[in-house]
Order: structure tokens, then C-alpha cells, then sequence
């Protein structure tokens, strides 16, 4: 009763801003966005005793099934929302491998991210190649810069990692700016073709949808595989003590290099999918604040948490839509929240296993 009282209370709050229609909309955002936690927050075992008796299996279910539908029951604008949310829950993924699982503190992501996509749109409009033929080649590009960057970058620790890798994704963003003979420079790359599948072009927005949700499973499905697996034990011992997890017999050095490459992959497929949607690039959508976004995401629904990197990724995608009435207070909401979550929940919406 309380948490519906409280939740009332910041509606009410927000109609001399928003009106009562806003009010009513915004009172009925927070309370799905909070029964969606609960729900996944049961679904992945998060509550020891739950009040209602949870089928895992069920709710999985019926999660993809909505996710299927949902297409349906929202207008086009909305679905590229959509579409957006799900690029970002991919990218979220891959920093959630080399920050949430091995501990590496990487604030240069937004690096691989405009690799990947830059790539897709020299390969596509430069050499001809289609998108699905150019797609290997690119997650190839940004697999092999996750390796180089990682063999000066794991020779440092902490901060200075961080310092590093923000400057690496500096040097991306600048060459992206100043190398016009090849990205043309501030004007960016345009008429990026569209993926075909048996010779249909993917242009409409609900087929682009399934698309990319399509590969939003497979990412989630394949990362959870691995964070199971011996890889990723390996990255999980290295993360709460590399020197112990040295004197256990760990190859800390192979493995991080492993951690880099495979975030890597995800960015670079990520980064694909919103060339190909968008059509155009320009360094301007790979700066560091993009970077930061995007490990908020996986701050706020919970780092190593593959739940919370998805909750995550759809309350900072959502929020700026919901707060569109706030223009002026959007980035003061975002950081209250942060600073807010940071003393009551510093685990995240979703903690790690």
C-alpha cells in the first residue's frame, strides 16, 4: 500500500507539469515498470519466498510471446522505440561481458560501437557488399579492435584501465571526425541499404522489429551460455580477485583478452543493426556520453545480472519518452536516480547471481 501511495504521490507531483492526462499516464508507467520488476525479479529468482507460486518457464514465455505482439498493439513511432531498446539491450550486453562479468572498467565502448557500425556502411555502400554478406566481415573488425586494444590497456588496472579505454574511445571519435577520404568526416556516411531476406527488403518497421528482436534472443540466450560455462566462471573468479584467481591456475591474461573480443562482437553486431536502420552515421551518435549511457544501463538494472542489463536497457531507452513533457528536467531525473539507486541499491534493480 505504501509503495502505491508513493508511487501516487510522484504523479501528482509531476501534473503541474504534465497535466492530469500526463499524471495518470506517468502513475501508470511506474506501476507496470514496477510489476515488470517484480515479475523478472521472480522469474530469475531473485525473491527467496515469493507471495504467488512463480512457473519460470511460463513467465519466459509469455515474455517473449508479448515481445512478439507488442508490434501490434503500438503505433510505428513507438516501435522504433522499440527497435532502439533492442540495439541497446545488445550493446548493454557486451559491456555487461567486460565490465558486470570480468571487471574490467571500460568507458571507451562507444568505440566498438561506431566500429561496427562504420564498417557495415563502407562495406555496404563503398563495396557493394549486402548486409548480411558484410555482417561477418564487420563483427570480425570489431572482435580483432577489442584484441588490439587489449594488449596495452590489460597491462594496467582500475583507473588507469578506465583511463585508457576512454582514451582509446577519444582516438575512435576523432579519426571517425577527421578522416574524410573514408567516413567523410562530420557529414557521415548516408544511403545505407536496408537488410533483404530472400530478396525482400526489411525497410518496414515492424519486419525491422522482429529482426533485430530475433537477434536480441540469440544474444541473451548465447551470454547466458557462456557466463555459465568455464569461460564464464573464469571471468566471474577474476572479477572479485584476480590473485586468487591467478593462484588457482587461471590464465587472468587469456581470458581478459577473450572478454574484450567477445564484448566487442556484441557492439559490432549492435552497431550494424542501427547503421542499417538508420541509414546514415556520423560520429556524433559515438561519444563518450554514449559510452556512459550505455554503463548506466547495466549500473542501474544490475551488473553481471543479464536480467538487469535488459531492465536496464529499457528504463533509460523509455524514460527520456515518458519525461518528453520534462524537457528541461530529463537529465536532472536521470541523474537523481542514479545518485538515488547508488545509496539504496547499489546491487541494481536485478542483483547478480
Amino acid at each position: 500500500m505504501k509503495k502505491v501511495l508513493f508511487m501516487f504521490w510522484c504523479a501528482l507531483l509531476s501534473m503541474p507539469f504534465m497535466g492530469i492526462k500526463g499524471g495518470a499516464y506517468l502513475f501508470v508507467g511506474i506501476c507496470v515498470s514496477y510489476g515488470v520488476y517484480v515479475l523478472l525479479a521472480h522469474l530469475f529468482g531473485k525473491i527467496k519466498k515469493p507471495a504467488i507460486p512463480v512457473n519460470t518457464k511460463l513467465l519466459s514465455t509469455a515474455f517473449i510471446a508479448f515481445a512478439f505482439i507488442l508490434p501490434f498493439l503500438i503505433k510505428d513511432y513507438y516501435t522504433d522505440v522499440a527497435i532502439l531498446v533492442c540495439i541497446y539491450i545488445i550493446l548493454a550486453l557486451g559491456v555487461n561481458i567486460v565490465v558486470g562479468f570480468s571487471g574490467l572498467l571500460h568507458l571507451g565502448f562507444a568505440a566498438f560501437y561506431g566500429i561496427g557500425a562504420y564498417s557495415n556502411a563502407l562495406l555496404t555502400t563503398h563495396f557493394g557488399l549486402g548486409f548480411w554478406s558484410a555482417l561477418p566481415l564487420t563483427l570480425l573488425f570489431t572482435s580483432m579492435a577489442g584484441l588490439l586494444l587489449a594488449f596495452p590497456a590489460l597491462r594496467l588496472k582500475g583507473d588507469y584501465l578506465a583511463i585508457v579505454t576512454l582514451g582509446f574511445g577519444e582516438i575512435i571519435r576523432l579519426v571517425l571526425n577527421n578522416w574524410d577520404s573514408v567516413t567523410r568526416g562530420p557529414n557521415g556516411i548516408s544511403n545505407i541499404p536496408s537488410p533483404f531476406i530472400l530478396g525482400f527488403e526489411i525497410s518496414n518497421l515492424m519486419y525491422y522489429y522482429y529482426l533485430v528482436l530475433g537477434f536480441v534472443l540469440i544474444a541473451a540466450f548465447i551470454v547466458k551460455r557462456v557466463y555459465h560455462s568455464r569461460t564464464g566462471r573464469a571471468w566471474l573468479s577474476i572479477r572479485e580477485d584476480e590473485t586468487a584467481a591467478e593462484a588457482m591456475g587461471i590464465n587472468t591474461r587469456k581470458y581478459k583478452f577473450m572478454a574484450l573480443s567477445f564484448g566487442a562482437f556484441w557492439a559490432g553486431l549492435a552497431g550494424a543493426l542501427f547503421a542499417s536502420k538508420m541509414h546514415f552515421v556520423s560520429p556524433e551518435s559515438f561519444s563518450f556520453m554514449e559510452s556512459v549511457f550505455v554503463v548506466c544501463m547495466i549500473i542501474l538494472g544490475g551488473l553481471g545480472s543479464i536480467p538487469g542489463v535488459i531492465l536496464g536497457s529499457l528504463i533509460l531507452v523509455l524514460l527520456p519518452e515518458v519525461l518528453r513533457d520534462f524537457q528541461l528536467y530529463r537529465m536532472l531525473a536521470l541523474g537523481v536516480g542514479l545518485v538515488l539507486m547508488m545509496i539504496f541499491r547499489p546491487q541494481g534493480l536485478i542483483r547478480k547471481n
